[in-house]
C-alpha cells in the first residue's frame, strides 16, 4: 500500500517480483522505463511536427467555418421566400416592406464580402469557393426581391409603363367631312 495514507496505492514497477512474471505480457506490450517512454515520445513528436499539426487543424477549421458562412444566405433565401409568399401579390405596406428588405439584405451582404471572410483568411485556406458561393446565394436573394417587385407590378416591364415618354404616333389616314349626295 502507500506511505502512511490509508487509501493511497503504490504504483511502482514490481516487474522483478516473481508474481508479476508469472503472467505473460499482453500482445503489443513492451516493458520500458519511463525515461525511455519520454525519449520515444519526444523523438516522435518534436515541436515542428506538433506546430504543423496545430496549423493544419486550424486551417481545416477555418476552411470549414468559411463554408458554413458561405452557406448561411441559403437559410435567409428560404425564409425571405416564405415571407414574400405570405405577403401576397397586392401592393400594401407589409409586402413592400418585405420586398425592400429582400433587396436590401443581399446588397448590404455583397458590399461586405471582404469583412465577412476576414477572420478566415489564411495562406493555407482557399476562400475563392466560399466567396463565390456567398456571392451567388446573395445574387439569388437579389433576384428573388426583383421577381417580387415584378409580381407586385412595380417594375416598368410593359410598353404601357413608358407611354408618357413615347412620342405621339404619326397619323396614317385623314378623314374629313364628306359631301352629301342626294
Amino acid at each position: 500500500m502507500g506511505s502512511g495514507r490509508r487509501w493511497a496505492v503504490d504504483f511502482t514497477d514490481n516487474s522483478a517480483a516473481p508474481s508479476s512474471r508469472d503472467f505473460p505480457d499482453p500482445p503489443g506490450f513492451s516493458r520500458v522505463s519511463q525515461d525511455q517512454v519520454l525519449t520515444l515520445f519526444f523523438l516522435h513528436f518534436d515541436d515542428s511536427t506538433v506546430t504543423k499539426q496545430k496549423k493544419d487543424a486550424e486551417a481545416n477549421w477555418k476552411a470549414q467555418k468559411a463554408w458554413e458562412v458561405a452557406q448561411a444566405p441559403f437559410k435567409n433565401l428560404l425564409m425571405m421566400g416564405f415571407m414574400m409568399w405570405m405577403a401576397g401579390n397586392t401592393v400594401h405596406l407589409f409586402s413592400i416592406g418585405i420586398t425592400f428588405s429582400a433587396l436590401w439584405q443581399p446588397i448590404s451582404a455583397l458590399q461586405g464580402v471582404g469583412k465577412v471572410f476576414e477572420p478566415y483568411k489564411d495562406s493555407k485556406v482557399d476562400l475563392l469557393g466560399p466567396k463565390l458561393l456567398f456571392i451567388a446565394l446573395n445574387l439569388g436573394g437579389l433576384a428573388l426581391g426583383i421577381w417580387k417587385l415584378n409580381t407586385l407590378g412595380l417594375l416598368p416591364t410593359h410598353a404601357s409603363d413608358w407611354v408618357s415618354s413615347l412620342p405621339p404616333a404619326q397619323e396614317v389616314e385623314y378623314s374629313g367631312g364628306g359631301i352629301p349626295l342626294h
